[in-house]
């Protein structure tokens, strides 16, 4: 099996409302997400991405269109911290990601693998899926979500 990972990073504010330590107020990352494909190697003599699973810059515009432009530079905030919520809706025009989860690595990243799955599941009419998200909240500190 052949897989290949394009890693791109954003920045994105968030909080575990309930944590016992400084997690639990407001505070931010650089995130560095990496996609990890799998697929058959297209093999057509002409074609732009002859020799490759999928073209890198293919798997960065999707993954931009779809989840990393709409994280990039928000406030990811958990439906039920209504304190947070509130505060957020108060400034207009504020950048804020509202999911159904508390905001931690292991559920962003997740979060994340369940955006994407449908993105590249057999794309161009491709055997191409999906099969690892890993989401660094810091350089020592990850989760990832095996398909």
């Amino acid at each position: 099996m052949l897989t290949i990972t394009r890693k791109m990073e954003f920045d994105a504010g968030h909080r575990i409302p309930d944590h016992n330590s400084q997690c639990r107020n407001l505070h931010g990352h650089r995130y560095t997400l990496l996609i990890t494909l799998t697929g058959d190697v297209v093999q057509k003599d002409g074609a732009s991405d002859n020799g490759m699973v999928m073209d890198f810059g293919d798997i960065k515009a999707l993954a931009k269109a779809h989840l990393v432009d709409l994280w990039d530079h928000a406030f990811i905030v958990h439906e039920k911290d209504t304190a947070v919520r509130a505060f957020l809706d108060s400034m207009p025009g504020h950048k804020t990601v509202v999911i159904d989860r508390v905001p931690t690595v292991e559920n962003l990243a997740q979060a994340a693998f369940d955006i994407l799955k449908d993105v590249y599941h057999d794309r161009f009419g491709r055997h191409l899926s999906l099969t690892k998200v890993t989401l660094y909240e810091t350089p020592n500190c990850w989760a990832e979500v095996d398909g």
